[in-house]
């Protein structure tokens, strides 16, 4: 039996709700945030991170919640637990240099229990209950699920400087989080992507450098991630507009 025969030969469709382990990555370096953590900045008066968890704490299909952090980031982070009395946040781990370390020391960290693995983004704090059960749903049946929305905008691909090619726009989705996957499929696609150096920028691409089809599930626009000082403006308005409908 091949080695990725042996990852997917576990069956998560057993149960009618596996038990689901959170990995939340929250070791970057906000470099594009002006030197401020962007995880720490303040979002309608609470941390961008505090709002996150908050989410994957209330959804009925993630059972745990695991933290990979920068070092200097686990005592606040910690803090931050505490006071808001996040129970299902059971470990805050030290994470990589990369971001492929970083998902890796969260994915070992997860209870023995766990049948899946949703990685997360810390500076995702707009990701919804109904996202997060989609993507969960269908990475029960398929091993793995990513959430994406549609690109609006024409891509080029430029090389040297110059416009080399347009791919067809109907065909290309911008990738979201949580990536949802086999817990086992997960550790051994992250273990092979470290043996082997590649670069990865997000768990889906561990998973096809093994071969895996990875399912789709539809995400959406207001599930951004807080890379600058305007993203973070855009998800007060977001936030804003829903507690009105509220």
């Amino acid at each position: 039996m091949c080695f990725l025969q042996k990852l997917v030969r576990k069956s998560v469709g057993k149960n009618a709700r596996p038990f689901c382990s959170a990995v939340v990555a929250a070791g970057g370096a906000s470099l594009r945030m002006g030197g401020v953590n962007k995880l720490f900045e303040p979002l309608l008066g609470e941390p961008v991170l505090v709002h996150t968890i908050q989410v994957l704490a209330d959804s009925p299909e993630i059972d745990e919640i695991v933290v990979s952090a920068r070092q200097e980031d686990i005592v606040p982070i910690s803090d931050f637990c505490r006071e808001y009395g996040f129970k299902k946040v059971t470990k805050i781990v030290r994470g990589g240099d990369t971001r492929c370390e970083s998902v890796y020391n969260g994915a070992l960290a997860v209870s023995e229990k766990a049948e899946l693995i949703a990685v997360h983004d810390g500076a995702r704090p707009l990701v919804t209950e109904e996202i997060i059960r989609r993507v969960v749903n269908a990475a029960a049946s398929r091993k793995a699920a990513v959430p994406v929305v549609p690109v609006s905008d024409t891509v080029k691909i430029v090389r040297h400087g110059v416009v080399v090619s347009t791919p067809e726009r109907r065909e290309l989705y911008a990738v979201q989080t949580p990536q949802v996957f086999d817990a086992a499929l997960l550790k051994g696609a992250l273990a092979s992507a470290l043996e082997k150096k590649l670069f990865i920028t997000d768990d889906c691409m561990a998973a096809e450098a093994l071969g895996v089809a990875v399912a789709v599930t539809e995400g959406s626009p207001e599930n951004l991630k807080i890379t600058t000082p305007s993203d973070l403006m855009a998800a007060e308005a977001i936030l804003r507009e829903r507690n009105e409908k509220k």
